[in-house]
């Protein structure tokens, strides 16, 4: 026999719920830094006079770096922050 691994986490459908409301609220503070980190990579070099193929560092901070840390972030969220789960109420049909 196979046992769910939500079984022994999730009591309740607002378990589940209080689950998915984290998940939101970590995916949130991701975006704030997400746009903390553009506007730091690309306004905040924006003085610097470098410049990589003749291109201005400040344009590929404000991409490339950006686009790096969302995809790192996105992989920190998804390995440690989110929890797979079934959102359906198993028990749906027992309470009636």
């Amino acid at each position: 026999m196979t046992e769910d691994k939500n079984t022994s986490k999730f009591k309740t459908y607002a378990d589940k719920l209080r689950s998915a409301d984290r998940d939101a609220r970590l995916t949130l503070v991701a975006v704030i830094a997400i746009v903390a980190v553009w506007i730091l990579c690309g306004f905040g070099l924006s003085g610097i006079d470098v410049y990589v193929l003749g291109i201005p560092l400040w344009v590929l901070g404000g991409t490339f770096g950006t686009w790096i840390f969302a995809v790192v972030v996105a992989v920190c969220l998804a390995k440690w922050g989110f929890e797979d789960f079934e959102l359906d109420d198993d028990n749906e049909g027992e309470a009636k």
